[in-house]
């Protein structure tokens, strides 16, 4: 292998057989990849099928099970019964295994198709055109034009669930210790008090919360890329919910990104650019302004066969070559006269660039374009009417009065200068070339506010989240553009990047919540800006393009590249890519995000209520001594059958009506807040007394084994009817249309008819250690099963069913 990195350009391209000005031709192409294969790295081995279903017994409750399976099984040897138990057990636990390993594998390739949609592309010169590629087509060879920048802390999703783990965890082992107790107590052998404390164990999980959350994930992924989101981390889509702050770029994401020169300011006067009738001839210092601004630019331009003309690269300097062509000044042709020798890239830090053309024989000019206070630090002359003079603070004064001009009219602004050069010097550096300049002139560029950005902005507001403007344009552009689209409003301060350097972290910390626009910042900035709101306990997204703006892509809670504009190195630094790089698209990702929240919570309200319904029905058993009322068998069966396809289900709910018109959840809160505690130990209390009920008739009326029967049958069927209680916290049952989640009532079908043939079928029923039941018997379990519809609805009627901050949306 050669080292191209120690060879010139010339020897490189030598060697590869490519032109540095053509490139390579679509043949050579196709033959070079057929050898060489796609440009990428070998992606990591796909778990098979069985590793991930083996992966699913690793949960510590499905472990318990395993041990109680086995127990059950020796038991049942010894005492004559056999294994059936541990059978039915094991059996249940294999096919959840199957579901969770097939739900696993299906998300993974969802996720790898979403990658193929976030594919990086690289520009290439081939055949003489600059054009577009996928990075994983480049060849040995490609001239690849490399642009200059403008694939860990825990979700508040996380946050959450290991919280809520931790209190079911204890509660359930605090539990299991007081029914052992009081089971021995009662005189009851320690191995049946030992399967009794396993099933309140099994009763106590929600082992269907985990699937929920994923799948629940897993949809709003595939959602928000139909609305121009990619998700490149599957919790960031619920982070997005918690969101209280959006930290935006102007340019392209609150603006169309489609610059346009409108004002031109040459020998102290301003003038109105008639597009419709542009002039036709320039003088030579009009002339000498439009070259320069060219010249010192990397964007290009194409012509094909027709005559149509096409701009690639940055959207400022596109509008300039654009402007050129409506002078008949192009850059292809121009650069064939004045070729680029050299040049200083343009950063952050300086916002100036530079670029060293040959003139002539011997003569070289520097041309330099960048922001207007940028270029005037190193500019001591000034072009007057064709003449050269000394650059005086009369003459500064008026530049600056035309950019505040410009800015006030949300015209982004750019100073031109140029000087010329005898020789290039040996070492070129900033201050060799950027010094002693002279100015030529300035140029505006309109670049209009999206008109769903005031609509995005307005929204953020009512649903209780600020949206922050950080640019590098001018302060006055900014805060027009800002106060255009309702960002800066009254009351609210601007900041430029100087300004901030001089704040302490102290008082950036306590007073961050009153700006709303920050300008003429550096990349390193915007990391100083995001942990001064996450110190308040915010959760911010923000928003970036650049190579530089990694790093605070990284510290945000949500980082949000750029689609379009973005680079590689942005997007492998953020959490979401925005294909189409607007700021609405993120409001509609909050949204999504606060949906997915919503529905996990109606999910967590669900499986704990009935959870709890089922441990208080063996809790009141147990403490009476009123014989168990539901097997081993019986709750996993409801929990991983009855409960987890609803819950399931409910991921699918649409938003509701006020989503966006309530302020964000507290992720400190966790789950458990007062609401939904209450919600949870009423609806709990309520679904255990309805198969208690059933248990007692059935057991004076048959036994124990009816009496199971009844508390099966009963539990099953409340808890169906349960599940569209959870729809709202304040809304009537009646008054939601069933048909906007035709998932859900598929699912309350799939899981009625899987209960009913349990209970019908002789050998099912069997297995399950379950008996028939009479029509009167039926009937009973049907009315009871009503009955969690009925209690629910009064309370929402007596406005008790949720706290005065849920009603109010705070």
């Amino acid at each position: 292998m050669k080292d191209f990195y120690n060879q010139s350009i010339e020897d490189s391209s030598e060697s590869l057989n490519t032109k540095i000005n053509h490139g390579l031709s679509n043949a050579e192409v196709q033959a070079r990849l057929e050898k060489y294969g796609p440009n990428e790295l070998k992606g990591k081995e796909k778990k098979s099928f069985w590793i991930v279903f083996l992966q699913q017994f690793k949960s510590f409750m499905i472990i318990v099970l395993i041990i109680a399976a086995i127990i059950s099984g020796v038991v049942g040897v010894m005492e004559g019964e056999g294994l059936l138990e541990t059978f039915i057990i094991l059996g249940i636990l294999i096919v959840n295994a199957f579901i969770g390993a097939y739900q696993e594998l299906k998300a993974e390739s969802s996720l790898e198709a979403l990658k193929k949609l976030a594919a990086p592309e690289s520009k290439v010169i081939r055949e003489g055109q600059t054009i577009q590629i996928a990075s994983s087509q480049i060849v040995p060879g490609d001239i690849v034009i490399l642009d200059t920048g403008a694939d860990e802390t825990l979700t508040p999703m996380a946050i959450r669930l290991e919280k809520l783990g931790k209190v079911l965890g204890i509660g359930a082992l605090v539990i299991c210790i007081i029914i052992f107790i009081v089971g021995i107590s009662y005189g009851n052998s320690i191995m049946s008090v030992f399967m009794l404390a396993v099933s309140l164990a099994v009763a106590a999980i929600p082992e269907g919360l985990p699937a929920v959350s994923t799948v629940a994930l897993a949809i709003g992924v595939q959602r928000l890329v139909k609305k121009n989101a990619i998700i490149r981390k599957l919790p960031s889509v619920e982070t997005l919910g918690s969101a209280t702050v959006i930290c935006s770029d102007k340019t392209g994401t609150l603006t169309q990104n489609k610059m346009t020169v409108v004002d031109a300011y040459i020998n102290h006067t301003l003038d109105v650019i008639d597009r419709e009738n542009p002039a036709s001839q320039l003088n030579q210092q009009e002339t000498g302004l439009l070259m320069a601004s060219i010249l010192c630019g990397d964007a290009e331009m194409s012509q094909n066969a027709e005559g149509q003309i096409t701009f690639t690269g940055d959207p400022t300097e596109t509008a300039l070559l654009d402007f050129g062509v409506l002078y008949h000044i192009k850059k292809n042709e121009l650069e064939k006269t004045y070729p680029r020798v050299d040049e200083i890239p343009f950063d952050s830090e300086r916002k100036r660039m530079s670029t060293i053309n040959k003139w002539a024989d011997n003569q070289f000019q520097v041309n330099v374009k960048g922001g207007v206070d940028e270029v005037l630090s190193v500019c001591d002359k000034i072009m007057l009417h064709g003449e050269i003079k000394p650059l005086s603070e009369e003459d500064i004064e008026k530049i600056v009065a035309a950019n505040e001009k410009m800015a006030l009219s949300a015209l982004r602004v750019l100073a031109v200068a140029y000087k010329p050069l005898d020789k290039i010097p040996s070492n070129i550096s900033v201050e060799l070339v950027e010094d002693h300049l002279i100015f030529l002139g300035l140029l505006g560029m309109i670049d209009p506010a999206r008109p769903e950005a005031m609509a995005a902005v307005a929204q953020c507001i009512t649903a209780g989240i600020k949206p922050v403007m950080i640019t590098g344009d001018h302060k006055i552009t900014a805060l027009a553009i800002a106060q255009k689209i309702g960002i800066h409003r009254e009351g609210d301060l601007a900041i430029t990047g100087n300004e901030l350097e001089k704040l302490s972290e102290e008082y950036l910390q306590q007073n961050v919540q009153n700006y709303s626009v920050y300008a003429r910042v550096a990349p390193e900035h915007k990391v100083r800006i995001v942990k001064a709101w996450q110190y308040n306990g915010h959760i911010v997204a923000m928003t970036g393009d650049g190579v530089n703006d990694a790093p605070a892509l990284k510290q945000a809670d949500i980082g949000a590249a750029m689609g379009i504009v973005g680079t590689d190195v942005a997007k492998g630094a953020a959490d979401m890519v925005l294909t189409d790089d607007n700021f609405a698209t993120i409001v509609a990702a909050v949204k999504e995000g606060r949906r997915i929240n919503d529905n996990i919570m109606k999910a967590i309200q669900f499986l704990l209520s009935t959870n709890i319904g089922e441990i208080f029905l063996l809790l009141i058993t147990s403490i009476f001594n009123l014989g168990v009322p539901l097997l081993s068998i019986h709750i996993l069966w409801v929990n991983l059958v009855t409960d987890s396809l609803p819950a399931l289900a409910l991921s699918m709910d649409p938003a509701e009506d006020n989503i966006m018109k309530r302020k964000p959840n507290n992720s400190a809160d966790g789950f458990l807040t007062k609401g939904m505690i209450w919600r949870i130990v009423y609806q709990g209390i309520m679904i255990g007394s309805i198969p208690l009920v059933a248990f007692l008739i059935g057991l004076r009326d048959g036994g124990l084994a009816l009496g199971q029967t009844m508390a099966f049958a009963t539990l099953c069927f409340a808890q169906l009817t349960q599940v569209t209680n959870i729809h709202s916290h304040t809304r009537s049952t009646f008054t939601h249309n069933p048909l906007k989640n035709k998932t859900l009532i598929l699912a309350i079908l799939v899981s009625f008819l899987l209960a009913f043939l349990v209970l019908i079928v002789p050998q099912i029923r069997e297995i399950f250690k379950l008996e028939a039941l009479n029509l009167e018997q039926w009937k009973l379990v049907i009315l009871l099963s009503l009955v969690p519809i009925a209690v629910v609805e009064i309370i929402k009627l007596l406005g008790l069913n949720s706290t005065k901050a849920e009603k109010t949306g705070h």
